[in-house]
């Protein structure tokens, strides 16, 4: 079974309830799909825990870019802040390794990437929109995952396609504060899937060592609401 989780953010405490959940249901593989140790409180032990997951694919995410380019984050000061925070905690060869990884990733006929085919950053809407078949990108598979909006949803896209954002396991942004991430059967069944974890406690370490920036962050994760447009 395959445990699909996206967007962590340095969210050590939700991984950890995610990967118990995980254990507990079966899963005995992983997709990560980008986002892993930025914007976030614990960037070095997050990394670390993911590095001690058997049967691991790795793709990369807009962050992993962010973190490698320091002049491509938006300007927005908290984002900025953060980027740098995690920079230093990282250090150059983590940045580097993560710059690295591969876009996307195909397995059991699920086409795997971080915002859409074409884009890091550019990604489906729970509702469809003008430029889906542009972020298609012709793909071949019958199921498409994706993240980066932290919104979980499922629904068919062009040609019946199943696409499934499975959520963000460390910054969710539809309302609900607990750790979102998917499974996937052997037999290719899907299930979203939440969990509960101390995401105030997450919040407070938060405000406590991303001092002077990391309000915004922890409101976040406070009440799991959207942040505003760039």
């Amino acid at each position: 079974m395959l445990a699909v989780l996206y967007d962590i953010h340095a969210n050590l405490p939700a991984l950890e309830a995610v990967l118990a959940d995980a254990e507990q249901a079966g899963a005995d593989r992983h997709l990560l799909g980008g986002d892993y140790a930025a914007l976030g409180a614990w960037p070095v032990e997050t990394l670390e825990r993911l590095r001690w997951l058997p049967r691991a694919q790795w793709i990369r995410g807009n962050w992993e870019r962010w973190l490698a380019n320091p002049d491509d984050p938006p300007e927005i000061p908290f984002i900025r802040n953060s980027a740098a925070w995690a920079r230093a905690a990282l250090g150059e060869e983590d940045i580097a390794e993560l710059s690295q990884l591969p876009a996307s990733a195909t397995l059991d006929g699920t086409f795997f990437c971080h915002a859409s085919p074409i884009s890091d950053m550019r990604s489906f809407l729970p509702e469809p929109a003008d430029d889906e078949p542009e972020l298609m990108d012709h793909v071949s598979q019958r199921r498409l995952a994706f993240g980066h909006t932290h919104i979980q949803f499922r629904r068919q896209g062009m040609d019946g396609v199943d696409l499934v954002n499975p959520g963000s396991v460390g910054l969710p942004f539809d309302g609900d504060v607990r750790a979102a991430y998917a499974l996937i059967r052997d037999d290719g069944e899907l299930e979203l899937r939440r969990v509960a974890y101390d995401h105030e406690h997450v919040a407070a370490a938060i405000r406590e060592r991303m001092e002077g920036f990391g309000e915004e962050l922890a409101q976040r994760i406070d009440d799991a609401s959207p942040p505003p447009s760039p």
